[in-house]
Protein backbone atom coordinates (compact mmCIF):
# COMPACT_ATOMS: atom_id res chain seq x y z
CA UNK A 1 0.00 0.00 0.00
CA UNK A 2 2.89 2.48 0.92
CA UNK A 3 4.42 1.40 -2.72
CA UNK A 4 1.33 3.01 -4.35
CA UNK A 5 1.50 6.42 -6.12
CA UNK A 6 -1.83 8.28 -7.19
CA UNK A 7 -2.17 10.18 -9.72
CA UNK A 8 -2.87 13.56 -7.89
CA UNK A 9 -1.71 14.71 -4.51
CA UNK A 10 -3.89 17.59 -3.49
CA UNK A 11 -2.73 19.73 -1.14
CA UNK A 12 -5.05 21.33 1.20
CA UNK A 13 -3.68 24.19 3.84
CA UNK A 14 -6.31 24.54 6.53
CA UNK A 15 -6.17 27.28 9.59
CA UNK A 16 -9.90 27.69 11.38
CA UNK A 17 -11.67 26.34 7.99
CA UNK A 18 -14.34 24.22 9.66
CA UNK A 19 -16.79 26.03 7.65
CA UNK A 20 -15.75 25.22 4.33
CA UNK A 21 -13.30 22.08 4.39
CA UNK A 22 -15.62 19.71 4.16
CA UNK A 23 -16.59 21.41 0.66
CA UNK A 24 -12.52 21.56 -0.54
CA UNK A 25 -12.17 17.89 0.62
CA UNK A 26 -15.30 16.64 -0.94
CA UNK A 27 -14.33 18.00 -4.37
CA UNK A 28 -11.22 16.44 -4.54
CA UNK A 29 -12.42 13.09 -3.76
CA UNK A 30 -14.70 13.92 -6.63
CA UNK A 31 -12.77 14.23 -9.15
CA UNK A 32 -13.58 11.41 -12.18
CA UNK A 33 -10.84 9.23 -13.88
CA UNK A 34 -7.59 9.84 -11.58
CA UNK A 35 -6.38 8.26 -8.34
CA UNK A 36 -5.24 10.73 -5.43
CA UNK A 37 -4.59 11.51 -1.99
CA UNK A 38 -5.96 14.38 -0.20
CA UNK A 39 -3.21 15.73 1.93
CA UNK A 40 -4.75 18.44 4.88
CA UNK A 41 -2.65 20.71 6.39
CA UNK A 42 -3.53 22.11 10.11
CA UNK A 43 -1.93 24.99 10.75
CA UNK A 44 -2.44 25.16 14.25
CA UNK A 45 -6.33 25.86 13.91
CA UNK A 46 -8.18 26.32 17.27
CA UNK A 47 -11.70 25.19 15.48
CA UNK A 48 -12.65 21.75 14.34
CA UNK A 49 -10.50 22.11 11.44
CA UNK A 50 -8.17 19.05 12.52
CA UNK A 51 -10.85 16.30 13.89
CA UNK A 52 -12.56 17.08 10.12
CA UNK A 53 -9.27 15.69 8.61
CA UNK A 54 -7.99 13.43 11.16
CA UNK A 55 -11.52 11.82 11.45
CA UNK A 56 -12.48 11.25 7.54
CA UNK A 57 -14.05 8.28 6.88
CA UNK A 58 -12.11 8.20 3.52
CA UNK A 59 -8.36 6.35 4.24
CA UNK A 60 -7.34 8.69 1.32
CA UNK A 61 -7.50 11.92 3.01
CA UNK A 62 -4.63 12.56 5.43
CA UNK A 63 -3.50 15.02 8.25
CA UNK A 64 -0.48 16.56 8.76
CA UNK A 65 -0.18 18.28 11.94
CA UNK A 66 1.89 21.79 11.91
CA UNK A 67 3.93 22.35 15.30
CA UNK A 68 3.65 25.55 15.11
CA UNK A 69 1.73 28.40 12.80
CA UNK A 70 4.05 29.25 10.21
CA UNK A 71 1.20 30.34 7.57
CA UNK A 72 0.06 29.33 4.01
CA UNK A 73 3.32 28.87 2.72
CA UNK A 74 4.92 26.86 5.37
CA UNK A 75 2.13 24.54 5.44
CA UNK A 76 2.37 23.98 1.74
CA UNK A 77 5.68 22.96 1.62
CA UNK A 78 5.09 20.35 4.62
CA UNK A 79 2.14 19.13 2.22
CA UNK A 80 4.78 18.75 -0.83
CA UNK A 81 6.88 16.87 1.48
CA UNK A 82 3.92 14.22 2.22
CA UNK A 83 3.06 14.20 -0.94
CA UNK A 84 3.04 10.80 -3.16
CA UNK A 85 1.40 11.47 -6.45
CA UNK A 86 2.97 12.19 -10.17
CA UNK A 87 0.95 15.55 -9.76
CA UNK A 88 1.00 17.62 -6.82
CA UNK A 89 -2.38 20.29 -6.72
CA UNK A 90 -2.60 23.01 -4.12
CA UNK A 91 -6.45 23.56 -3.63
CA UNK A 92 -7.34 26.37 -1.05
CA UNK A 93 -9.51 25.24 2.00
CA UNK A 94 -12.36 27.78 0.96
CA UNK A 95 -12.52 26.53 -2.80
CA UNK A 96 -13.81 23.57 -4.51
CA UNK A 97 -12.68 22.11 -7.59
CA UNK A 98 -15.10 20.49 -10.92
CA UNK A 99 -15.02 16.96 -10.80
CA UNK A 100 -13.72 16.62 -14.18
CA UNK A 101 -11.16 19.02 -13.74
CA UNK A 102 -7.75 16.51 -12.81
CA UNK A 103 -8.66 14.71 -15.57
CA UNK A 104 -8.84 17.27 -17.98
CA UNK A 105 -5.42 18.97 -16.90
CA UNK A 106 -3.82 15.83 -17.12
CA UNK A 107 -4.45 15.31 -20.35
CA UNK A 108 -3.46 18.51 -21.48
CA UNK A 109 -0.39 18.84 -19.77
CA UNK A 110 1.12 15.02 -20.92
CA UNK A 111 0.07 15.99 -24.35
CA UNK A 112 1.97 19.25 -24.49
CA UNK A 113 4.91 16.79 -22.69
CA UNK A 114 4.47 19.89 -19.50
CA UNK A 115 5.39 19.89 -16.36
CA UNK A 116 3.14 22.42 -15.08
CA UNK A 117 -0.79 23.16 -16.06
CA UNK A 118 -3.27 25.76 -15.33
CA UNK A 119 -6.68 26.54 -16.26
CA UNK A 120 -9.73 29.12 -15.98
CA UNK A 121 -11.34 29.62 -12.10
CA UNK A 122 -14.55 30.28 -11.72
CA UNK A 123 -15.79 32.99 -9.15
CA UNK A 124 -17.97 32.85 -6.53
CA UNK A 125 -19.54 35.09 -4.33
CA UNK A 126 -20.50 34.63 -0.98
CA UNK A 127 -21.21 31.08 -0.86
CA UNK A 128 -23.19 30.06 -4.25
CA UNK A 129 -23.41 33.01 -6.23
CA UNK A 130 -21.44 32.34 -9.85
CA UNK A 131 -20.36 35.83 -11.62
CA UNK A 132 -18.30 34.29 -14.52
CA UNK A 133 -15.03 33.26 -15.30
CA UNK A 134 -12.29 35.42 -14.24
CA UNK A 135 -10.89 34.98 -17.22
CA UNK A 136 -12.15 34.73 -20.80
CA UNK A 137 -11.68 31.96 -22.41
CA UNK A 138 -11.07 32.94 -25.54
CA UNK A 139 -8.07 34.73 -24.28
CA UNK A 140 -6.96 31.51 -22.48
CA UNK A 141 -7.68 29.99 -25.82
CA UNK A 142 -5.03 32.10 -27.81
CA UNK A 143 -2.37 31.32 -24.92
CA UNK A 144 -1.22 27.48 -25.29
CA UNK A 145 1.67 28.02 -22.80
CA UNK A 146 2.17 30.14 -20.42
CA UNK A 147 5.83 32.24 -20.29
CA UNK A 148 7.69 33.66 -18.11
CA UNK A 149 7.12 37.20 -19.64
CA UNK A 150 3.18 36.88 -20.11
CA UNK A 151 3.28 35.91 -16.48
CA UNK A 152 4.85 38.50 -14.79
CA UNK A 153 3.15 41.38 -17.27
CA UNK A 154 -0.06 39.71 -16.25
CA UNK A 155 0.82 40.22 -12.28
CA UNK A 156 0.79 44.16 -11.53
CA UNK A 157 -1.07 45.14 -8.76
CA UNK A 158 -4.19 48.19 -9.82
CA UNK A 159 -4.15 46.89 -13.53
CA UNK A 160 -6.59 44.82 -13.52
CA UNK A 161 -8.84 42.66 -10.72
CA UNK A 162 -7.33 39.71 -10.85
CA UNK A 163 -4.29 38.10 -13.04
CA UNK A 164 -2.11 34.80 -13.35
CA UNK A 165 -0.84 35.13 -10.16
CA UNK A 166 -4.61 33.97 -9.02
CA UNK A 167 -4.15 30.79 -11.33
CA UNK A 168 -4.04 27.28 -9.49
CA UNK A 169 -1.39 25.59 -10.82
CA UNK A 170 -1.04 21.98 -10.86
CA UNK A 171 2.85 20.42 -11.00
CA UNK A 172 4.23 17.66 -11.80
CA UNK A 173 5.90 16.21 -8.31
CA UNK A 174 9.49 14.87 -10.50
CA UNK A 175 10.05 18.50 -11.45
CA UNK A 176 9.42 20.11 -8.25
CA UNK A 177 11.53 18.06 -6.78
CA UNK A 178 14.71 17.81 -9.51
CA UNK A 179 14.74 21.36 -8.70
CA UNK A 180 14.14 21.71 -5.01
CA UNK A 181 10.77 23.93 -5.42
CA UNK A 182 9.31 25.31 -2.04
CA UNK A 183 6.94 28.26 -1.51
CA UNK A 184 8.64 31.19 -0.03
CA UNK A 185 7.35 30.92 3.60
CA UNK A 186 8.90 34.55 4.58
CA UNK A 187 5.63 35.63 2.23
CA UNK A 188 2.55 35.45 3.72
CA UNK A 189 0.79 37.29 0.19
CA UNK A 190 2.52 36.28 -3.10
CA UNK A 191 3.88 33.43 -2.19
CA UNK A 192 2.29 31.48 -5.33
CA UNK A 193 3.53 34.33 -7.67
CA UNK A 194 7.28 33.45 -6.57
CA UNK A 195 6.41 29.73 -6.97
CA UNK A 196 4.89 29.75 -10.59
CA UNK A 197 7.35 32.41 -11.71
CA UNK A 198 10.92 30.21 -10.14
CA UNK A 199 9.33 26.88 -11.86
CA UNK A 200 8.44 28.73 -15.25
CA UNK A 201 12.46 30.57 -14.95
CA UNK A 202 13.74 27.06 -14.82
CA UNK A 203 12.38 26.04 -17.84
CA UNK A 204 9.16 24.66 -16.78
CA UNK A 205 6.60 23.90 -19.65
CA UNK A 206 3.22 25.38 -18.62
CA UNK A 207 0.22 24.18 -20.56
CA UNK A 208 -3.06 26.37 -20.30
CA UNK A 209 -6.59 24.70 -20.44
CA UNK A 210 -9.21 27.70 -21.42
CA UNK A 211 -12.13 26.48 -19.62
CA UNK A 212 -13.19 26.82 -15.53
CA UNK A 213 -12.43 23.69 -13.39
CA UNK A 214 -11.53 25.89 -10.22
CA UNK A 215 -14.28 27.11 -8.14
CA UNK A 216 -12.58 30.55 -6.40
CA UNK A 217 -14.85 31.81 -3.44
CA UNK A 218 -14.56 35.32 -2.46
CA UNK A 219 -14.78 36.13 0.85
CA UNK A 220 -14.62 39.68 3.10
CA UNK A 221 -11.56 40.00 4.77
CA UNK A 222 -9.72 37.26 2.55
CA UNK A 223 -5.76 37.69 3.47
CA UNK A 224 -5.24 37.64 -0.56
CA UNK A 225 -7.62 40.44 -0.64
CA UNK A 226 -5.95 43.03 1.44
CA UNK A 227 -2.89 44.51 0.83
CA UNK A 228 -0.71 46.25 3.63
CA UNK A 229 2.13 48.19 3.38
CA UNK A 230 4.77 45.14 5.34
CA UNK A 231 3.32 42.48 2.40
CA UNK A 232 4.67 44.53 -0.77
CA UNK A 233 7.77 45.41 1.17
CA UNK A 234 8.30 41.58 1.53
CA UNK A 235 6.70 40.89 -2.12
CA UNK A 236 9.69 43.56 -3.03
CA UNK A 237 12.30 41.54 -1.58
CA UNK A 238 11.07 38.30 -2.70
CA UNK A 239 11.12 39.65 -6.25
CA UNK A 240 14.76 40.90 -6.02
CA UNK A 241 16.11 37.74 -4.62
CA UNK A 242 14.05 36.05 -7.88
CA UNK A 243 15.54 38.50 -10.29
CA UNK A 244 19.09 37.47 -8.79
CA UNK A 245 18.76 33.69 -8.46
CA UNK A 246 17.49 32.97 -12.44
CA UNK A 247 18.60 34.05 -16.31
CA UNK A 248 16.11 35.93 -17.76
CA UNK A 249 15.53 36.01 -21.54
CA UNK A 250 14.50 40.43 -23.26
CA UNK A 251 11.09 39.98 -22.78
CA UNK A 252 10.79 38.45 -19.45
CA UNK A 253 13.61 41.09 -18.26
CA UNK A 254 11.49 44.14 -19.34
CA UNK A 255 8.37 42.52 -17.56
CA UNK A 256 9.99 42.14 -14.29
CA UNK A 257 11.54 46.01 -14.59
CA UNK A 258 7.81 47.20 -15.02
CA UNK A 259 6.57 44.81 -12.25
CA UNK A 260 9.56 46.30 -10.22
CA UNK A 261 8.62 50.04 -10.54
CA UNK A 262 4.67 48.78 -10.14
CA UNK A 263 5.43 47.42 -6.80
CA UNK A 264 7.55 50.24 -5.75
CA UNK A 265 4.39 52.61 -6.96
CA UNK A 266 2.16 50.54 -4.59
CA UNK A 267 4.31 50.75 -1.86
CA UNK A 268 4.41 54.88 -2.61
CA UNK A 269 0.66 54.75 -2.69
CA UNK A 270 -0.15 52.69 0.58
CA UNK A 271 2.99 54.73 2.55
CA UNK A 272 0.54 57.88 0.99
CA UNK A 273 -2.51 57.01 2.55
CA UNK A 274 -0.97 56.33 5.64
CA UNK A 275 0.16 59.80 5.98
CA UNK A 276 -3.00 61.49 5.06
CA UNK A 277 -4.72 59.12 7.41
CA UNK A 278 -2.01 59.73 10.07
CA UNK A 279 -2.49 64.05 9.17
CA UNK A 280 1.11 63.79 8.38
CA UNK A 281 0.78 66.53 5.13
CA UNK A 282 4.60 66.88 4.86
CA UNK A 283 5.25 63.35 4.48
CA UNK A 284 2.34 63.00 2.07
CA UNK A 285 3.86 65.67 0.13
CA UNK A 286 7.39 63.97 -0.18
CA UNK A 287 5.85 60.53 -1.27
CA UNK A 288 3.88 62.19 -3.52
CA UNK A 289 6.86 64.48 -5.12
CA UNK A 290 8.96 61.30 -4.78
CA UNK A 291 6.32 59.18 -6.84
CA UNK A 292 3.64 61.19 -8.75
CA UNK A 293 1.98 58.50 -10.43
CA UNK A 294 1.19 56.88 -6.20
CA UNK A 295 -1.37 60.17 -6.33
CA UNK A 296 -3.96 58.47 -9.04
CA UNK A 297 -4.56 55.78 -7.43
CA UNK A 298 -5.99 57.99 -4.38
CA UNK A 299 -9.29 57.97 -7.06
CA UNK A 300 -9.80 54.00 -6.74
CA UNK A 301 -11.28 54.33 -2.86
CA UNK A 302 -13.66 57.18 -4.23
CA UNK A 303 -14.99 55.47 -7.52
CA UNK A 304 -15.58 52.07 -5.35
CA UNK A 305 -18.03 54.06 -2.92
CA UNK A 306 -19.33 55.44 -5.44
CA UNK A 307 -20.61 52.24 -7.42
CA UNK A 308 -21.44 50.67 -4.09
CA UNK A 309 -23.81 53.36 -3.46
CA UNK A 310 -25.03 53.59 -7.34
CA UNK A 311 -25.80 49.82 -6.41
CA UNK A 312 -27.81 50.39 -3.34
CA UNK A 313 -29.83 53.69 -4.89
CA UNK A 314 -30.88 50.98 -7.70
CA UNK A 315 -32.11 48.47 -5.46
CA UNK A 316 -29.61 45.55 -7.17
CA UNK A 317 -26.38 44.26 -6.52
CA UNK A 318 -25.21 43.99 -9.92
CA UNK A 319 -22.17 46.62 -9.20
CA UNK A 320 -21.15 44.29 -7.03
CA UNK A 321 -20.95 41.00 -8.94
CA UNK A 322 -17.82 41.67 -10.45
CA UNK A 323 -16.26 44.93 -9.62
CA UNK A 324 -14.92 46.68 -12.86
CA UNK A 325 -11.30 46.75 -13.69
CA UNK A 326 -9.37 49.14 -12.19
CA UNK A 327 -6.56 50.56 -14.26
CA UNK A 328 -2.83 51.91 -13.35
CA UNK A 329 -4.65 55.45 -14.43
CA UNK A 330 -7.22 54.86 -12.52
CA UNK A 331 -9.73 54.45 -15.25
CA UNK A 332 -12.36 51.74 -15.35
CA UNK A 333 -13.62 48.90 -17.70
CA UNK A 334 -16.53 47.50 -17.58
CA UNK A 335 -16.90 43.75 -16.69
CA UNK A 336 -18.17 41.16 -18.38
CA UNK A 337 -18.69 37.97 -17.06
CA UNK A 338 -18.84 34.74 -18.60
CA UNK A 339 -21.23 32.65 -17.06
CA UNK A 340 -19.93 28.70 -16.61
CA UNK A 341 -22.48 25.67 -16.23
CA UNK A 342 -24.20 25.31 -12.85
CA UNK A 343 -21.94 24.39 -9.99
CA UNK A 344 -21.68 20.89 -9.67
CA UNK A 345 -22.99 18.51 -7.21
CA UNK A 346 -20.92 16.56 -5.55
CA UNK A 347 -23.63 14.27 -4.32
CA UNK A 348 -23.47 12.25 -1.43
CA UNK A 349 -21.58 9.47 -2.34
CA UNK A 350 -19.45 6.61 -0.68
CA UNK A 351 -16.70 9.81 -0.88
CA UNK A 352 -18.65 12.57 0.59
CA UNK A 353 -19.70 14.06 4.05
CA UNK A 354 -22.66 16.39 2.81
CA UNK A 355 -24.96 13.42 3.14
Amino acid sequence: MTDFIPDVSFVIAAYNAEDTLERAIDSALAQGAVSMEVIVVDDCSTDSTPMIAGNHTDPRVRLVAMPRNGGPAAARNAGLDAARGRWVAVLDSDDALRPDRMARLIARAEKAEAQIVVDNLDIIRGQDEAAGTMFPETVLARLPVLTLAKFIMSNMIFRSEHNFGYMKPVFERAFLEKHHLRFDESLRIGEDYIFLASALAIGGVCAVEPTAGYLYYIREGSISRVLKRQDVEAMIAADRKFFAEHPFGAAALAAQRRRTRNLKETLSFLMLVESIKDGALPNALKIACRNPRAVRHLRMPIAARLRRLAAALSGSGEASVLPATVLPAGGEVAATPQISPSLPSLGAGPHSNKG
